[in-house]
């Protein structure tokens, strides 16, 4: 029990805390690439969980609390009172900076010319990976979790229940996904082309989904609107006017191949802005970081500040995202029979939704059995973006820990298995043969 904990003993623990958890991403993620197929961000998305509570915490629990510890006691006024740790707000903010610089990221890779260039086959499996994964997920809401208080906040509406977990199971890991085609060479294939443009597609309208979702639980009509309005404005103000005037951030970097410091804090500045902004009218930072990055001028300024971003933002940011999350993950609370059956009705309602409705869908579409069952795998795939999501509802108490734990479940395993069954299916050197035949 503290009165109180100094500047110098938060500093130390931090520091403390970001050895362990750099360290332990690092070598899970070693083992995960060498021996199991995975890939980094994959495997540090396991290492979450295993710092937390369900296994670190079950193993040696003194050590993990000491670690990272959740709770502190205050004497105040000789009555004593029990908090949020200090340190967990510094890992929480951190973990967000991350968020946004990542959002960002992501947003410099989307490319609208994705689906304009495969809009038949795109729009397609797009729909049906967010039709069935939505209509699974507002079933489940709208039944077999009916009458139990253990996976909404009490204030949250039947009608906004079936909206959030249909949104989180539409997610698709865009980034991840990216990274696959990129790795296998057919970035541009149709195989490669078509799954992106279905990506982004899949988590535009999810992201649009979870906006109305957290606008309407405020249960202010006017904070609704404001969210809503104000942020379908921001967009369209930052994808037309905002995108002309940042084009100018690119033409020094054509003429000269450099970025200089003062183009490179007017980024940063951009981004900070961007994800103040969709925060304070009650969307989310990331949407603001997301639209930022998709209205930047792309060509050699994009490689650039792509490549001075990334490394820092992936290799020390993310890792905090991950565990902070691995944190709030608390498998001990899945205790029951019903709740791992939930569990287990939800995993299956990913998959089938997503996995196996994306596969019919590219089918249907023409593509040939191989490459649908390719398109299916990575569309299945929830990785980081699905965690993002879950993290934000549990903030705002959309969401209770239990279902959180559920949901972060589901997000691991279809993670999981996308890279194995996508290497099975098609195979590294028919992937690169299919990249020379089209390119």
């Amino acid at each position: 029990m503290l009165d109180r904990m100094t500047d110098l003993e938060l500093m130390i623990r931090f520091l403390l805390q970001a050895f362990i958890l750099l360290g332990a991403c690092k070598i899970v993620g070693w083992i995960g690439v060498k021996f199991l197929g995975q890939t980094q961000v994959v495997m540090e998305m396991v290492t979450g969980v295993l710092l937390g509570p369900s296994l670190f915490g079950w193993l040696a629990p003194q050590i993990q609390n000491e670690l990272f510890p959740k709770t502190i006691q205050y004497v105040i006024d000789g009555q004593v009172t029990t908090a949020k740790h200090p340190s967990m707000f510094i890992l929480y903010v951190v973990a967000q900076i991350g968020l946004v610089f990542y959002m960002f990221l992501v947003g410099l890779e989307f490319d609208m010319k994705l689906i304009s260039d495969r809009i038949g086959g795109a729009v397609s499996v797009s729909l049906a990976g967010i039709v069935a994964p939505f209509i699974l997920g507002g079933i489940i809401a709208a039944t077999v979790m009916q009458g139990h208080n253990d996976f909404f906040g009490p204030n949250i509406t039947l009608p906004n229940q079936v909206l959030y977990l249909g949104a989180a199971m539409c997610i698709t890991a865009f980034p991840m996904l990216a990274r696959i085609i990129y790795e296998r060479g057919i970035s541009g294939t149709a195989l490669g082309t078509l799954s992106l443009g279905a990506g982004a597609v899949d988590d535009a309208v999810a992201w649009s989904l979870l906006a109305v979702v957290l606008a309407s639980s405020k249960g202010d009509p006017n904070i609704a609107i404001l969210a809503i309005g104000g942020g379908t404005l921001f967009a369209i103000l930052v994808l037309t006017v905002g995108k002309r005037l940042m084009a100018r951030f690119s033409e020094s970097v054509e003429a000269t191949g450099k970025v200089s410091n003062a183009l490179f804090t007017a980024v940063l500045l951009s981004v900070v802005a961007g994800a103040y902004i969709t925060d304070a009218i009650g969307i989310y930072a990331v949407f603001g970081a997301f639209l930022t990055g998709a209205a930047m001028p792309r060509g050699k300024f994009a490689e650039i500040i792509r490549e001075k971003l990334e490394f820092f933002t992936v290799g020390f940011f993310l890792p905090f995202f991950f565990v902070y999350s691995g944190l709030n993950t608390q498998l001990g609370l899945i205790n029951s029979a019903y709740l791992w059956e939930i569990a287990l009705l939800v995993l299956a309602a990913a998959i089938v939704g997503k996995g196996v409705a994306c596969t019919l869908a590219a089918r249907f579409s023409g593509e040939p059995w191989a490459d649908s069952w390719a398109i299916g795998t990575l569309m299945n795939s929830r990785g980081l973006m699905e965690l993002i999501i879950l993290n934000i509802a549990l903030q705002q108490k959309i969401i209770t820990p239990t279902l959180f734990s559920i949901m972060v479940i589901m997000a691991i395993v279809t993670t999981l298995m996308a890279s194995p069954i996508f290497a099975l299916i098609y195979p590294k050197t028919q992937a690169f043969r299919l990249a020379r035949k089209n390119g």
